[in-house]
């Protein structure tokens, strides 16, 4: 019988790569012999693979490899199917981690491809980066100069997405003297009232805000939520600019990620990191907070600055992430590491700036978060794996929830990031 709770569904051509395929003629169904996708060290795992076309099995040959997390293979083999199913063994792993099998299958002419990574005492995982002995004195050093200016703020309606029940501000934050400020959607109840408020930092890349209305039902549920970008782009420039912007400034050789990342002090971060405890400020100010709830929400590299934030300002009361970015991020050097993947551009890894990653890694932050935290993140993600998504959950002290969705790569659906919502509302004091 399919375990049809963690059914893995996935049509890839050489061209494109996606989970739950919309019109497509292929299906992918891969069931492990554990319903949880999970196994204890040195117990062997199974896959059972399952290939249909028009929903019709098909007796491809299917092509395997087997590899750690993000890791190079270092096993492969063929299987024959018949009547469109085969089981593949995959073996065990000594120690904590995730196994990735990767699958081809030429149909007509087509290739396909799919992958699904099973984990093995996850629960076990620690990271390669370690705490630096100064790590609190040196944030707490950087907040002190923040708190030497003063909060300095605009804030513009904006008719087109403001509504009798909600009202939308455009608000550019600075986040020192004048010079340097983010900007964001501010939204909020138009009923007079004292409310929870919600920091969303962004995705990684420099781009715009394209959707402020997207996650409208925080203010429809009595919560202000301020969605902000890092860079000190005006999400109202066209998305012409900000693609010009992002080609010229968000480049391998040039990202903002890598940045000054030789020195601790002046790394791009920094100022990143501060800006959102800045937001913090803001919204704490704002006459219609309710003087008690601050919630750090955020998905992918957002997850990893609302983990941040959480660790940094003690005012969080609150914490939702969905796969962190940023997390255990000079973990190459051991095995598996973390988004932005370092170890695929030249000289990053430099003892230099593992150094300062150490300052700026969210397994660091993970350490000092003291709120409610709740996590959620997929196996086959291969933008901010499992692996390192582990590794931040395990070191969270604080009182803790997960969703772990095994068939997810890097997304999380509608009901799943509504949920987060209601979660938030569980825990206003």
């Amino acid at each position: 019988m399919l375990l049809l709770l963690f059914v893995g569904i996935q049509f890839v051509t050489l061209a494109r790569a996606e989970n739950y395929p919309y019109r497509s003629d292929v299906l992918w169904v891969t069931v492990p012999d554990k319903a949880d996708w999970l196994y204890q060290t040195g117990e062997k795992a199974k896959m059972e693979i399952q290939f249909y076309k028009y929903g019709i099995p098909r007796d491809v040959e299917v092509s395997y490899e087997l590899g750690y997390d993000m890791l190079p293979a270092h096993d492969k083999g063929k299987l024959v199917l018949k009547n469109g199913r085969g089981v593949i063994a995959l073996g065990t792993m000594k120690e904590p981690g995730f196994l990735d099998c990767r699958l081809t299958a030429v149909a007509d002419g087509k290739t396909y491809k799919h992958h699904v990574k099973v984990g093995f005492s996850p629960e076990k995982l620690k990271p390669y980066t370690q705490l630096p002995a100064d790590f609190t004195e040196f944030w707490k050093r950087a907040k002190e100069e923040l708190a030497q200016y003063p909060l300095t703020f605009t804030m513009k309606k904006v008719e087109k997405y403001s509504s009798d029940e909600v009202n939308c501000y455009l608000v550019k934050l600075y986040v020192n003297n004048k010079k340097q400020a983010v900007y964001g959607y501010l939204t909020m109840p138009v009923k007079p009232g004292k409310y929870p408020v919600v920091i969303c930092p962004p995705g990684a890349g420099i781009k715009t805000i394209k959707e402020p209305m997207k996650r409208i039902y925080y203010a429809q549920n009595g919560l202000i939520r301020l969605e902000m970008e890092i860079h000190g782009l005006n999400p109202e420039m066209s998305e012409d600019d900000f693609a010009e912007v992002s080609r010229a400034f968000n480049g391998a050789e040039n990202g903002y990620l890598t940045n000054n990342l030789d020195d601790k002090d002046n790394y791009y971060m920094k100022r990143v990191y501060l800006a959102c405890v800045r937001a913090v400020d803001f919204l704490t100010s704002l006459p219609e907070w309710d003087g008690k709830n601050v919630i750090a929400q955020g998905g992918s590299q957002g997850g990893a600055l609302a983990l941040v934030t959480a660790g940094l300002d003690e005012r969080v009361t609150a914490c939702v992430a969905n796969h962190p970015a940023l997390s255990d991020m000079a973990g190459y050097l051991w095995g598996t590491g973390g988004y932005p993947h370092f170890n695929r551009m030249r000289n990053m890894l430099t003892p230099e700036k593992v150094k300062t990653l150490a300052y700026y890694d969210v397994v660091n932050f993970a350490r000092f978060v003291r709120c409610n935290t709740y996590l959620t993140w997929g196996f086959n993600d291969d933008v901010c794996p499992p692996t390192t998504s582990y590794r931040v959950y395990n070191l969270i002290q604080a009182p803790k929830e997960a969703l772990i969705t095994p068939i997810n790569e890097h997304w999380t659906s509608d009901d799943t990031e509504y949920g987060h919502m209601l979660w938030i509302k569980k825990q206003v004091k």
